[in-house]
């Protein structure tokens, strides 16, 4: 028999007491958010309490707030076929913190935690294969980290005397240009002039 979204989140306070921070629904989805130290026990709790079953894993991701001292806010979502209800988790973790890989509970973590390592730079222990995912083994730095450049630190190219692709410092040859004015057709100068021509008539 299916549960309702206000039942499961009965079920859940009533099984995790001490490792739930806090619990709010949303949009008829379940919002929790637990400490790092309860992540594996939570997610093991969901997946067999005859009440949850969450038994799918849909993804895992980060958001990056650098001002903050928790810096990293890592969301789980799972999916109850039986009772039609996602749930999402949350937990926010220091910079340096290792978080306990699920890959063991749900195999398809295996991916979406390296995915997540490559992209944020969030370590996952006793992770069973932890290396890179999306981006080359040479590349430097978190892509979806806030302080990451837009240009990023290196460039990859062909290099005609090496005949080999080389990773190399960006280079941004071409000056920062200035579009501050009205028309593309007019240059900032000619602008300019004709805003001092109408203060001085005016």
């Amino acid at each position: 028999m299916s549960i309702t979204v206000n039942d499961l989140q009965k079920t859940v306070s009533l099984g995790l007491t001490t490792a739930l921070k806090t619990s709010r629904i949303n949009f008829n989805q379940l919002l929790i958010e637990i400490n790092v130290e309860d992540l594996y026990s939570t997610i093991l709790y969901l997946k067999t309490n005859d009440k949850c079953r969450f038994k799918q894993l849909i993804d895992i991701t980060a958001v990056d707030y650098p001002e903050k001292y928790n810096r990293f806010k890592i969301v789980y979502l799972f999916l109850s076929h039986e009772n039609n209800l996602r749930i999402l988790l949350n937990i926010n973790i220091e910079e340096k913190t290792s978080v306990p890989s699920i890959s063991k509970i749900f195999p398809s973590a295996n991916w979406m935690e390296r995915e997540v390592f490559d992209m944020y730079g969030i370590s996952f222990k006793d992770h069973p294969d932890l290396r890179k995912i999306l981006t080359d083994y040479g590349f430097e730095g978190y892509p979806l980290r806030k302080d990451f450049p837009l240009t990023g630190y290196t460039e990859v190219r062909y290099s005609e005397d090496k005949k080999k692709v080389i990773s190399e410092p960006v280079k941004l040859d071409q000056e920062y240009r200035d579009f501050d004015f009205e028309s593309p057709w007019e240059g900032t100068k000619y602008i300019k002039e004709e805003k001092q021509k109408d203060e001085i008539k005016n």
